[in-house]
């Protein structure tokens, strides 16, 4: 239905995906947890970070398979979105089955799995985007400035997916409740400022995308290493930073589009 829809039904099918995906993750990893241990599922429970990661796959999938043409190709795209989503839940599977804390491999596998999904996340959004994808124009032409309204709905799409993406790794470090929420707050940020900056800037086709990737991976790393706590000089500074890193490029867009 994606290739064929256009305009805001591309977003109410993301909606309705992405609840579906929730409640479909639920059920088959509560499934796979009672098989693996039993009567203990009723004390643990499946934890909402579980849930993120197969239905954000699934989202990005519905936008990413925009870009592939009406025909055969589609099914082999078909078959890539189905292995991601299928990939996204046996990683998690693994992670509720295992009954200690998730070792460095297990870190790192699902790291690797939020970096991949992250990539055909926001690939999807650019390609669900009007003008999200920059680059398209004929060759030698200027790249055309994204209108406010399509920046700001790739923005705050690439900040959704992000905030969801950094509360599953945030969780992944065993912080607390707020720690996680405040943590996805700032992937949130850090990824709608980067997406505005890399889309003032014209960066072409597909390499916007993965430039957010890297940013979120380094978002990951510098969060990974620095204090939990909210109060530290190091969580001032770079709420100071993005803040003002957001009003520059507030501004830039603003002059581009004139």
């Amino acid at each position: 239905m994606a290739v064929v829809l256009s305009g805001p039904l591309v977003w109410l099918a993301g909606g309705l995906l992405l609840a579906a995906m929730i409640v479909g993750t639920l059920d088959v990893l509560a499934a796979g947890n009672e098989d693996a241990v039993g009567d203990r599922l009723g004390d643990r429970g499946v934890p909402v970070e579980s849930l993120i990661l197969p239905a954000v796959a699934a989202i990005g999938c519905l936008g990413a398979i925009r870009l592939v043409p009406l025909g055969l190709a589609l099914v082999p795209a078909l078959a890539g979105c189905a292995l991601l989503i299928d990939r996204a839940i046996a990683v998690e599977a693994r992670l509720l089955a295992s009954e200690q804390a998730p070792s460095a491999e297990d870190r790192s596998r699902i790291l690797i799995a939020v970096l991949t999904v992250a990539l055909v996340a926001f690939t999807g959004i650019a390609a669900a985007v009007p003008g999200g994808i920059a680059g398209l124009e004929p060759a030698g032409a200027p790249v055309t400035p994204l209108a406010l309204g399509n920046l700001l709905v790739l923005a705050l799409a690439d900040a959704f997916v992000a905030a969801l993406l950094g509360y599953r790794a945030a969780a992944l470090r065993a912080v607390g409740l707020r720690d996680a929420l405040w943590s996805a707050l700032t992937y949130g940020v850090a990824i709608a400022i980067g997406a505005a900056a890399i889309r003032a800037l014209g960066i072409p086709r597909l390499i916007g995308p993965a430039l957010l990737m890297l940013l979120f991976y380094l978002w990951d790393v510098l969060h990974s290493t620095s204090p939990a706590g909210r109060r530290d000089p190091r969580w001032i500074w770079q709420t100071a930073v993005l803040a003002g890193l957001g009003i520059v490029v507030a501004w830039w867009n603003l002059r581009l589009v004139g």
